[in-house]
């Protein structure tokens, strides 16, 4: 079965370079890759830069996507709050929220999901890990020992098709070969540079896969929105998933 999963810091629905909130913008990037699932951070709730709008809401309506997990990571001054979402074509199961803030830096977490896709008779759990990391490596290493060490993936077979991604903040690409691939994952991007949106020079923004999931392609959007739409660009994987 084929899958496309996108992950993208959506940075509230405000554009990188006009600096203006435009959720349309966001959601026709969205619809012209036709994803199964999306795996979005900084995605705003009650806050008044973003007209109070739910945006985990607004854009699932708007695609279509009646299954959604939001958690809120950050709660802002003025009210308002955000955090990151997992949006699926499919039922989310055994929703699980990992707080990997270490110490007094910014709050940050993971949030994790299963679902069960379908094609014809056949049905194949898959695990959804959607995460975003701290700007310091120390912290991103503590991160991601805390991520190996938590139940929801302790408990997973080997062989369970899981989806890993989010904005890692991981520049130079340490994370994989230290702490990710001895734990069975696969970098599914070649480190495609993904910020800033109108220019990007830096691979923020990361998937990784392990079990029985293969990767046919995992690039950054091209579309001319892509430029616009936020201060990152989206990662989009396209993946099969055996049945």
């Amino acid at each position: 079965m084929r899958l496309t999963a996108i992950t993208w810091n959506v940075h509230k629905c405000i554009g990188g370079v006009d600096r203006r909130y435009r959720p349309e913008r966001v959601i026709e990037l969205l619809a012209h890759h036709r994803p199964e699932f999306l795996l979005l951070q900084e995605v705003d709730e009650g806050a008044r830069r973003s007209r109070y709008h739910r945006q985990v809401d607004l854009i699932g309506d708007a695609l279509g996507m009646r299954h959604r997990l939001f958690h809120v990571t950050h709660r802002l001054r003025n009210g308002g709050r955000y955090g990151n979402a997992i949006l699926s074509h499919w039922p989310l199961y055994d929703e699980h929220y990992i707080d990997l803030t270490i110490g007094r830096r910014k709050r940050r977490g993971a949030i994790y999901a299963k679902t069960r896709v379908r094609h014809g008779r056949h049905t194949r759990t898959v695990a959804l890990y959607n995460l975003h990391l701290g700007l310091a490596g120390t912290e991103r290493k503590q991160q991601l020992e805390i991520f190996l060490a938590s139940a929801p993936f302790r408990g997973l077979h080997e062989r369970t098709p899981v989806l890993f991604a989010g904005d890692l903040n991981d520049l130079y690409g340490t994370l994989g070969p230290k702490l990710l691939e001895p734990a069975g994952f696969r970098r599914a991007d070649r480190r495609e540079p993904t910020f800033p949106a109108w220019a990007p020079a830096r691979p923020l923004d990361s998937i990784f896969v392990r079990g029985d999931i293969e990767v046919r392609d995992c690039r950054a959007s091209r579309v001319q929105l892509a430029r616009v739409a936020s201060d990152h660009r989206p990662l989009i994987a396209e993946l099969r998933v055996p049945v």
